[in-house]
């Protein structure tokens, strides 16, 4: 353990350029958005361990900047950025607000569509029954199964 003391005591801003380094080695992995900050927060201490910052005084510094900045960041940062959407490899979530046509009549709310050149099971959102044939929109989707309704 003094060997890892010495060495950060030697080279402070190597330690906390690592430490960045491999926390965001591991948000590029996950892509949850929680590292990033912690990384960031890291290379900030990097640079002030650089002017002489002691140990405890510079774990305090990423202590404070890690939850600051993370705080700030969920709550200044607009939700698109953060990553709601929809996934481009969802195929099943794309069909939402698209059209088609029931394949059969839905009794019990339940059915057959044929959208975009596929058959799917489908649910109605509104009402309990369908004409074969009747147009229907996609409303959203509940496992592999869409719902639909008249559209």
């Amino acid at each position: 353990m003094d060997g890892l003391l010495d060495l950060y005591l030697e080279h402070p801003f190597w330690a906390w350029a690592a430490l960045g380094a491999a926390l965001l080695a591991i948000e590029i992995l996950t892509g949850s958005g929680w590292l990033l900050w912690a990384s960031a927060a890291a290379g900030l201490v990097g640079l002030a361990a650089l002017a002489g910052l002691s140990l405890p005084a510079a774990l305090l510094l990423y202590a404070a900047l890690t939850i600051v900045s993370t705080l700030a960041a969920r709550r200044y940062l607009p939700r698109s950025v953060i990553g709601a959407g929809q996934d481009i490899n969802d195929n099943i979530g794309r069909l939402v607000g698209h059209r088609g046509e029931a394949v059969a009549a839905f009794e019990n709310r339940s059915g057959r569509v044929f959208i975009d050149g596929k058959e799917w099971p489908a649910e109605l959102d509104e009402g309990e029954r369908l004409k074969a044939g009747a147009r229907v929109e996609v409303v959203g989707v509940s496992g592999t199964c869409l719902r639909v309704r008249e559209a």
